[in-house]
């Protein structure tokens, strides 16, 4: 069985989850692989946003939800998908998802839908509406960090989040 490891955060707004992502970034390399999950209109493009920036994309980031990829070029290139529209895992084969997870850090917006076909080393973040009356617009973040290069990071990610950090 694969160990993994969570980190708990909230933000208070947009630009609270484009700062979270912002400071996971300085953690990736070459081939890792972002799965983002949660609700809808939560915060999964602003989080690519925000991780794009750090990078140093400097093109707008959208949500690629029809094309279902997006590349950009950056410190590390950043392949942005939005698997929403995929019923079926094996519709990912046209995408040729082995060549982008080799180079870059490839994000997949409603990645459990082809969970099947992503490797299990990975960080997970899931982002959800807070129920709490902290703030209209938080949102509770989990990243969980998948695989031993992922558990390697676990330290030095959860300094870098305390900002935004809560209990599990």
């Amino acid at each position: 069985m694969e160990q993994s490891a969570w980190l708990c955060a909230e933000t208070d707004d947009a630009e609270g989850t484009r700062a979270l992502a912002g400071a996971v970034a300085p953690h990736l390399g070459h081939g890792d692989v972002l799965v983002l999950t949660g609700d809808l209109g939560a915060g999964k493009t602003c989080f690519t946003q925000g991780l794009g920036a750090a990078l140093g994309v400097t093109e707008r980031i959208t949500s690629p939800t029809f094309t279902i990829v997006s590349e950009y070029e950056a410190r590390l290139p950043l392949h942005h998908l939005d698997v929403y529209r995929i019923d079926d895992p094996d519709d990912t084969l046209d995408l040729d998802l082995p060549e982008l997870l080799e180079a870059g850090v490839t994000v997949v917006e409603w990645g459990e839908r082809i969970d099947a076909v992503l490797p299990a080393s990975r960080a997970t973040v899931e982002l959800r509406f807070d129920d709490g009356d902290r703030h209209p617009d938080s949102r509770q973040v989990r990243i969980g960090l998948h695989g031993p290069s992922w558990l390697a990071r676990q330290a030095a990610l959860a300094r870098d989040l305390e900002p935004w950090a809560v209990p599990c």
